[in-house]
């Protein structure tokens, strides 16, 4: 057996077992830090809701102690290495955040208020505590649930533009009725036609539609093959992961601003502006994930439709608005 053979075979095998306790220690320390914050802001809530209150040398200890733990749960992120992923860095981050602002809130309160009586606020900033330390607990472990996190809600907020511009199609021809009626008295139909798609802008929204759609099917796609195929174990996989989270953040966005301009009085140029854009994110998606180690033969099948029907969708949209004008 040669001497690369040994290291890639029996050597990486107690290497692999320090990375496993290594990991196990780290998860421990996260979970012990985040409990210590919630006790400790919880002391400090209860020493200032009754009488007596206390000294001032038990005061500088709650304090001293709240502060070490929110010391330690911040090291909890420091210490995580950029080579687990920027996408499961962010998140942590995010999430210490708001526990150390939770507990900023608390202390605020408690000066704020009567010292020696339990406020509502009070109750309510403590479960803000409580609440931010349990969503930190919830946090993904590795680089790939937090890309997973990422493209989760990229999904609910595509779905939500989809779902309100097909809400807005099917009330009848006004999709500001729910927003206007209220103010007519009793007056009969609106002649503002402003707030009225024509035959034309309803032909125009459909390959709009057809364009959002793709940019739903293709986060969804994507999310699959990250569950499927996503590895984090090289550096180069751990930047692809991020790569494709940060690029697929770049949808709703583009989503959003496409439906925007759907609304009555329809800009033609705008609508085009805005489709042109989507669609040449979208192109940029499908190129990043068929260059990604998460594209295999299977994926790559509904990469190449996904492209044709942005293409299609795309050139539809232009026919349509150039169409007689």
């Amino acid at each position: 057996m040669s001497a690369d053979s040994n290291c890639n075979g029996n050597v990486s095998v107690p290497l692999r077992n320090l990375l496993n306790s290594i990991q196990c220690v780290r998860d421990r320390v996260r979970d012990q830090a985040v409990k210590a914050v919630s006790q400790e802001a919880t002391k400090l809530s209860l020493a200032f809701s009754k009488p007596p209150l206390p000294s001032q040398q038990d005061a500088e200890k709650l304090s001293d102690s709240i502060l070490k733990s929110v010391l330690t749960l911040s090291t909890v992120y420091y210490w995580l290495p950029k080579s687990h992923g920027i996408s499961l860095r962010r998140q942590v981050r995010d999430a210490t955040v708001a526990v150390l602002e939770e507990v900023a809130q608390l202390v605020e309160v408690i000066l704020s208020s009567p010292l020696q009586s339990l406020t509502q606020e009070q109750l309510t900033s403590t479960g803000g505590v409580w609440s931010a330390c349990d969503q930190f607990a919830q946090l993904p472990q590795d680089n790939k649930a937090a890309v997973l996190v990422v493209l989760s809600d990229q999904i609910g907020v595509v779905k939500d533009a989809i779902e309100e511009v097909e809400q807005a199609l099917s009330d009848a021809h006004d999709p500001f009725s729910d927003v206007l009626d209220d103010d007519q008295d009793g007056e009969g139909p609106r002649e503002n036609q402003d707030t009225y798609w024509s035959e034309k802008d309803r032909s125009v929204i459909a390959p709009c539609q057809g364009l959002m759609k793709a940019s739903a099917a293709c986060v969804r796609k994507l999310s699959a093959a990250v569950k499927a195929n996503g590895d984090f174990s090289t550096p180069e996989n751990v930047a692809q992961l991020d790569d494709l989270a940060d690029i697929s953040k770049e949808i709703s966005p583009g989503v959003d601003d496409l439906a925007l301009c759907l609304y009555p009085p329809m800009d033609y140029s705008g609508v085009q502006n805005n489709v042109s854009k989507l669609a040449a994110l979208l192109k940029k998606v499908l190129e990043i994930i068929r260059s990604s180690h998460v594209c295999g033969e299977s994926q790559l099948t509904w990469v190449q439709f996904l492209d044709g029907a942005v293409d299609h969708n795309l050139q539809k949209a232009k026919d349509l608005i150039e169409q007689d004008s």
